[in-house]
Order: structure tokens, then C-alpha cells, then sequence
């Protein structure tokens, strides 16, 4: 068995990946097992710079808010604002404090000096505007989409006046409250104002669509696809605070499918433009349903991997990465039982891995989901293998 895993190796390059697809996909997404590592964003780095220069992907997708993605986009594509201000401002979850983030912000911007349009390198966003704390006002986005069409079509076409849009919204702080996490009751999401602005929403993203031939050619494409993506988190994040409302068991179960439902909306959206690279964690983006363990319990739903590759079939991709130790983290060497046990026990440090072919070599040897002492931390699960295109292993992950 031991050979044949050998003859799953790869040496970690975009070559090598692309080796183990049968055609290029449109979105060829790489997970990680935890944040916040720089060394495997630097890894990251490395693989999507070889995708971008070697393979001609255009975007470069992470898991980070939407709205904010839009202040990177600018500046890599245009120059807008400066690097400080576009990693300050434009990630989500404290990720712009991160060497490599900055690192593959400023590259970006370096790549696309010069280059026409067509040959930019896109900046996005995919998740939604939340944390784990709870979820932003739909003010930003509701607003942003009435604006843009306030300025492109007939203002008896509109299906209420900005002042409308204000009154219903309120106090932002009502929306971001993070006791409602935690206390249904706390949340806004189902009171009359949050039920109104979600019928206002649907309509205003009708009127969109209605009027798209329209808008396009009155604004621009990317003025209209950024539209769109308003017209999403608005109603996203208006049903996800209708969520946050819900006091029955399934409550987390549907927040979290709710979060991977944006997250999927979105990255179709860039799959639309062409070629994309994503990165996000693994549990986002396998095709297997996902699974956590919350306060109330363990709960389950479909992630964005695998809502998106039901849609684009063999036009997602999906790369795990896996590791062996995270010793800062109190990740130690992984029991020999184990998917990383046997992993770890190859002589490459890191190395790029044929799933489908691992798992024929691994036959029914019976293996053990490895125990993470850090919940910071996700271990593969061995039974997912299979469905993974590839496997990237770290063996171990230093302090940055």
C-alpha cells in the first residue's frame, strides 16, 4: 500500500493540480482545515499566482465579505485608495491584519499595472456580511441597489422613495445586535418593518432584472453585475436575519444554510465572468454536507461547494488541504490510524495528492476521523476522499 500511495505524489505547482482534472474548470476552488495560518496562505499565494499566470484565471475569490471585497476590487483593478486602506477596509473577519492577505493584495495590484481590462486580475468576496457574532444591516445594500436604479430608470417604476427605505430600516444597531445570535427574541428579522423591507427587496431585484438590457447599456456591465450583487446580500441578509428570528430546533441549521446559500449565489456569479480561483475553508466548499458542532448540538447543512458543483457539475473543482501539525495550536502529530497519520508518515514536507487514486490505494483500510484538541482546527473527514479532486498535505505548519 505504501508504494501505491507514493504513486499518488505530486510536487506542489499548478501543474501539478491541473494534472488531476480531465479540462480546466471554471471554478477551481482550494480549502483549508483552519484560518488565520500564514503559512498556508503563502502556500495559497504561490498555487493561485501559478493559476493566474500559467492557466488564465481572472478572479481571485476568498471567504470574506462581499460588500468589502469591492474596496480590493477597486484598488487591484484601478488603483483606487492604496494597499493600507484596501486591506484595512476590504476584508472581513479581521483577515487584512494577515501578512499573506496583504501579500496577495499587493501582488495583485503589481499584475495588473499596465494590462487592458481583459487581462485584469479580479478581487472578490464571496460570503456574506456576518460573523459568527451575527449579521450586518441590510442598509448598505438595499440602499447601494436603489440608488443605482434610481439613477437608471423611472422614478414611478420604483417601488418606494429612499425616505421609505430609511424609516423601515432604522437604527442600524437593532440589525446588529449580538445577544440575538444567541436570543431569538433579541433579533428584528420578523418584525413588520424587516417583513416589509423584504417584499420592497424582491421587488426592487424584479426591477432589476426586468430592466437589464436597459442598465446595461445605460451603466455599463460591471455597474449592473454590481447591482446584482446588492440586489443578493439584500435579500440574503434579510433572510438570514428572518433566520436569526426563528425559535424552533432548526434554527442554526438554517443559519448556516443560509450563510453557504449566499456564499454559493455569489460564487456563481463569478463563475459567470469566467475562470475563478477560490479559497475558503474546507467545510464551505467540499461537496459532502457539512457539519459543526454549536452550542445547542451538532448541526448539518449543504455547503457552497456543493450547491454550486450540483449546478456546474464537472465545472467545479474542489482541492482540500490537509496537515499534519499545527504545534503553536496544540496540533500534534496525528495518530497513524488516521487519513494525516498516513499523511504524515510520506517523507515530503508538503506535497499535492491524487484523492481518488489515494483512496484506491487505501483500499478498505479502515481509518479514524483524527480529534482535534483546537476548534480552530477541522480534520478531514476520510469518508469524503473520494469526493475531493485533490488533496494539497502540509506536514507541519510553523508559527508565522
Amino acid at each position: 500500500m505504501a508504494t501505491d500511495i507514493k504513486d499518488a505524489v505530486r510536487t506542489v505547482d499548478a501543474a501539478a493540480v491541473m494534472g488531476l482534472l480531465p479540462d480546466r474548470p471554471r471554478l477551481l476552488a482550494l480549502g483549508e482545515p483552519t484560518h488565520g495560518e500564514d503559512a498556508l496562505l503563502r502556500l495559497r499565494n504561490e498555487l493561485f499566482r501559478q493559476f493566474v499566470e500559467q492557466e488564465g484565471y481572472r478572479t481571485i475569490a476568498i471567504e470574506s465579505d462581499c460588500l468589502m471585497g469591492l474596496v480590493v476590487d477597486d484598488y487591484v483593478t484601478s488603483g483606487t485608495g492604496t494597499l493600507d486602506e484596501a486591506v484595512e477596509r476590504g476584508f472581513s473577519h479581521a483577515w487584512g491584519s494577515l501578512a499573506a492577505n496583504r501579500e496577495l493584495v499587493r501582488w495583485m495590484r503589481a499584475h495588473n499595472e499596465g494590462r487592458p481590462a481583459s487581462e485584469r486580475v479580479r478581487f472578490a468576496g464571496f460570503d456574506g456580511p456576518l460573523e459568527i457574532s451575527g449579521a450586518a444591516s441590510p442598509r448598505q445594500a438595499l440602499t447601494a441597489l436603489h440608488g443605482y436604479l434610481s439613477t437608471g430608470v423611472d422614478a414611478d417604476l420604483l417601488p418606494c422613495t429612499a425616505e421609505t427605505l430609511d424609516r423601515l430600516l432604522g437604527a442600524d444597531d437593532r440589525w446588529t445586535d449580538p445577544a440575538a445570535m444567541t436570543d431569538p427574541a433579541r433579533s428584528v428579522g420578523r418584525s413588520d418593518e424587516a417583513g416589509r423591507l423584504r417584499l420592497l427587496a424582491d421587488e426592487l431585484v424584479a426591477l432589476l432584472d426586468a430592466q437589464t438590457p436597459h442598465l446595461i447599456t445605460a451603466t455599463g456591465r460591471d455597474d449592473w453585475d454590481r447591482a446584482r450583487l446588492y440586489g443578493r446580500t439584500a435579500t440574503g441578509l434579510l433572510r438570514y436575519h428572518y433566520g436569526m428570528a426563528d425559535t424552533s430546533p432548526a434554527r442554526m441549521a438554517r443559519l448556516c444554510a443560509s450563510r453557504d446559500m449566499m456564499m454559493a449565489h455569489n460564487l456563481l456569479a463569478v463563475a459567470a465572468r469566467g475562470p475563478a480561483l477560490v479559497h475558503a475553508h474546507n467545510s464551505h466548499l467540499q461537496r459532502e454536507k457539512s457539519t459543526m458542532r454549536m452550542w445547542q448540538g451538532t448541526v448539518e447543512w449543504w455547503s457552497a461547494g456543493a450547491l454550486v458543483s450540483a449546478q456546474l457539475g464537472a465545472e467545479y473543482a474542489f482541492v482540500a488541504t490537509a496537515l499534519g501539525t499545527i504545534r503553536h495550536q496544540g496540533v500534534d502529530t496525528p495518530a497513524p490510524d488516521t487519513l494525516e497519520g498516513v499523511l504524515y508518515a510520506l517523507p515530503e514536507d508538503r506535497c499535492v495528492i491524487d484523492a481518488p487514486r489515494l483512496a484506491t490505494a487505501l483500499g478498505g483500510t479502515p481509518l479514524g476521523r483524527r480529534v482535534s484538541p483546537w476548534f480552530g482546527y477541522a480534520p478531514l473527514d476520510p469518508a469524503h476522499l473520494e469526493n475531493s479532486d485533490g488533496l494539497v498535505f502540509v506536514k507541519d505548519v510553523p508559527q508565522s
